[in-house]
């Protein structure tokens, strides 16, 4: 008797096969994809070894057994284990750059992202600037500035040290060895003592600022990554305090630094009445980050 013949099904069929599966689990989105439908895409792209904007323009043609197999695998996994799929793919995507995932820092995603592809960010950045991005995980953000502006100079630091790995990775899977530049230690600790000729004209931030009651009701999801990267204290704002209580000695005259807050906009206004404070504008409104002038912190 002749085997019977294998099912061949298009890209689209697949995605939706996958959207189904996950959308039926319960599961929590937000790590990278916003719900079933974009995970069903970013897992098919990657047994296409496409990125997920790439796989768009090919949903009509047909994928392999062994390629829907192994999609039907990881959706299991993602199922299973309740982790970010970012995790279990080994690779994120922040603006349609990839980068390196692990379960060594958060996965890449930030607000403070959209901001640097879409120039906002540049009337602090004059050329040949100096910017630091502050707690910088797996070192997304510090690569999309070093590509956004290739004539400026990146440092980034953190107190996780396999979260520098990763970042290590990252920074050479780009080629910017020579832009930026990797510092291990505790906030500003981690940094050489500022002089005139080492100060920065933009500081980002993405720090933890998960407040204790928040911490204690995230999803599975979100437990699965290092608290340390998450949790701000009981109001939020135990890191961004010793940030903003720093911050002036590192900028440069004209300098300004950029912080997300996520959530904790009333926690934030609570703690700092006293600063001036510009909210920018991203795609979730105008309370997620903020950005200070130095001239407002002296």
């Amino acid at each position: 008797m002749d085997p019977e013949p294998q099912q061949v099904i298009t890209v689209n069929q697949c995605i939706d096969q996958i959207a189904q599966k996950l959308a039926a689990a319960n599961l929590h989105y937000g790590h990278g994809a916003i719900d079933a439908q974009s995970e069903g895409l970013w897992i098919t792209s990657k047994q296409l070894g496409l990125s997920p904007t790439e796989a768009l323009e090919h949903l009509e043609s047909l994928i392999t057994s062994e390629q829907h197999q192994k999609a039907l695998s990881i959706a299991d996994e993602r199922i299973s284990s309740r982790k970010p799929l970012a995790y279990i793919l080994g690779e994120a995507w922040l603006m349609g750059v990839p980068f390196f995932c692990s379960e060594q820092s958060i996965v890449p995603r930030s607000w403070i992202a959209e901001l640097i592809v879409d120039g906002s960010l540049e009337s602090w950045l004059p050329a040949d600037g100096k910017a630091l991005d502050l707690c910088t995980g797996n070192g997304s953000l510090a690569i999309l500035l070093a590509l956004s502006c290739p004539d400026i100079h990146v440092s980034a630091c953190d107190i996780s040290m396999p979260a520098l790995a990763l970042a290590a990775r990252n920074v050479d899977r780009h080629a910017l060895n020579s832009q930026v530049e990797l510092f291990d230690g505790d906030l500003w600790e981690a940094l050489p003592e500022p002089n005139e000729d080492n100060l920065f004209d933009l500081i980002i931030c993405n720090p933890p600022y998960v407040n204790a009651q928040s911490m204690n009701t995230l999803p599975s999801e979100y437990h699965a990554e290092p608290a340390l990267a998450l949790a701000g204290g009981d109001d939020g704002m135990d890191l961004i305090r010793k940030i903003i209580a720093q911050a002036p000695d590192y900028l440069s005259k004209r300098g300004a630094i950029l912080i997300e807050i996520g959530n904790e906009y009333e926690n934030f206004k609570k703690a700092f009445p006293q600063i001036p404070v510009i909210w920018m504008e991203v795609s979730a409104g105008e309370e997620q980050v903020l950005l200070i002038q130095a001239e407002d912190l002296r």
